[in-house]
């Protein structure tokens, strides 16, 4: 029998290669790849004298499926980004910046939980336990009848949970801290969070308990650790969010309980985070409704209609080459959408710089913004001012023609329900022109970017000093 040879596992995205490099082929990082056992890495050889597998039922597709039970967190927010609450025996990842408020989020969500009789426990990996203790005491929570520990040996957080009353909640903060004796690895490396996970995983399978794990994120924002971990999970999600702003958003990234890309809202407080029931408020706030190059765009995140300011700024350029700077949106998206002003739109913007922002520090990735975010660069290119009871949604395509948006009444609803009366947007395939007497909002139907670049070179002729007037429908 051939002696097994070693492998050599990326740390960065837990590829495997024969042999040790200096840089890893799948992720570019230099000085990523670690020696390991063949008997701890991902080709692990089997053991001899192993037993034989079992033969097992086979079940059909046809039955009677029951909706799984769920556990309230007491947090709308979070129970609306886990698709109604907490789901017995499932394991939810949660990633995020250092000091963002994972922490202070579970801690809160731990406490509602224990004060209701649920036994709930908490487990730090990177902090003591008193330092724990002093968060609690600062969000007013330190009578919640939490148990605390700070241990990272992932044989005993098992043992220590299996005696005694079944617990709802278990979180580990965090799963890159832990360590099994089942890996011969150093803590924090791929092949010792795989392994921890993994038991971790079969405890929340096997006792009925909930886990929550929670993880580092890389300089791109993803969730630190190899990939596969992820895919272990029931769900995972990501909590972002901006220093300089107050909010902070729980978005749901995998779910097999529930709906994705739902997200959460929440503001960073002096007593910790409290929910936001309308975030939609919350991203206006201070809006300039006299400046131009600002448009409204009625959103959908999840399930959710949420409404945003998207601002631009375009100005004639010094530079042989114009400035692209984009913030909250795609940069590839906007190039697209600048190619299409200029061939469709007969918009000269070749010679300009232009800024484009998201305010608030929202994050977009719908296709529907493109519309909105058009209306925003020929608004600051002509100096129009668009009205401030109008919002804008559609999805703008190579040929210049405006795509429809799914969930157009949604958003037409909440554009109403905070005083917008007018929506220029592509009539759905099914709802038609929808009109203010279903929706609370009159929808201007367009299905072509010549005439929403019309319409608003139509309001830039009554400005007082416009900057460019290039702008033909």
């Amino acid at each position: 029998m051939a002696k097994p040879r070693s492998s050599f596992i990326c740390q960065n995205c837990g590829a495997v290669a024969p042999r040790w490099q200096g840089k890893c082929e799948a992720c570019n990082e230099w000085n990523s790849l670690v020696e390991e056992a063949p008997s701890a890495g991902i080709g692990a050889v089997a053991a001899r004298g192993a037993r034989k597998g079992r033969v097992f039922a086979l079940e059909g597709l046809t039955g009677e499926a029951k909706a799984p039970p769920r556990l309230l967190s007491g947090l709308a927010e979070l129970d609306r980004v886990t698709g109604g609450g907490f789901v017995p025996g499932s394991v939810l990842l949660i990633g995020g910046e250092p000091g963002i408020g994972k922490s202070t989020l579970l801690i809160q969500a731990c406490a509602l939980l224990a004060r209701r009789g649920e036994r709930v426990v908490y487990i730090s990996g990177e902090e003591a336990a008193a330092q724990v203790r002093l968060r609690a005491e600062r969000l007013g929570l330190a009578d919640a009848p939490v148990e605390l520990a700070a241990e990272t040996s992932v044989e005993d957080i098992i043992a220590t949970l299996s005696a005694g009353r079944r617990p709802a909640l278990v979180v580990i903060d965090s799963i890159q801290t832990m360590w099994t004796e089942t890996a011969e690895a150093t803590p924090g490396t791929v092949t010792q969070v795989r392994c921890a996970a993994q038991a971790l995983i079969r405890f929340a399978k096997l006792s009925g308990a909930c886990v929550i794990l929670v993880g580092h994120v890389t300089k791109d924002g993803q969730i630190a650790g190899p990939r596969v971990v992820e895919h272990m999970v029931d769900a995972v999600a990501s909590f972002e969010g901006d220093g300089s702003h107050h909010f902070r958003i729980l978005r749901n990234v995998k779910n097999r309980f529930g709906p994705t890309d739902e997200i959460g809202v929440f503001e960073m407080t002096g007593v910790g985070l409290s929910e936001v029931a309308n975030p939609s408020a919350l991203f206006l706030a201070g809006r300039d409704g006299s400046a131009s190059g600002a448009a409204v765009f009625a959103g959908m995140e999840g399930t959710r209609p949420v409404l945003v300011e998207i601002q631009a700024l375009v100005a004639p350029s010094a530079l042989g080459t114009p400035r692209r700077a984009v913030v909250g949106w795609d940069p590839n998206r906007l190039s697209m959408l600048v190619a299409v002003l200029e061939t469709h739109g007969r918009v000269r913007l070749g010679q300009h710089d232009i800024y484009l922002n998201v305010a608030g520090g929202v994050k977009i990735s719908e296709p529907a913004a493109d519309l909105a975010a058009a209306a925003a660069l020929v608004s600051s290119l002509t100096g129009a001012v668009l009205p401030q009871d109008m919002v804008f949604f559609g999805e703008v395509g190579l040929s210049g023609a405006i795509r429809p948006a799914p969930h157009a009444n949604l958003r037409l609803k909440e554009a109403a329900k905070l005083g917008f009366s007018r929506a220029v947007a592509p009539p759905g395939p099914q709802e038609g022109e929808t009109s203010s007497r279903n929706t609370g909002a009159a929808l201007r139907p367009i299905r072509h970017i010549g005439e929403a670049i019309a319409d608003i070179a139509a309001l830039g002729r009554g400005a007082p000093a416009p900057r460019a007037a290039r702008a033909a429908g």
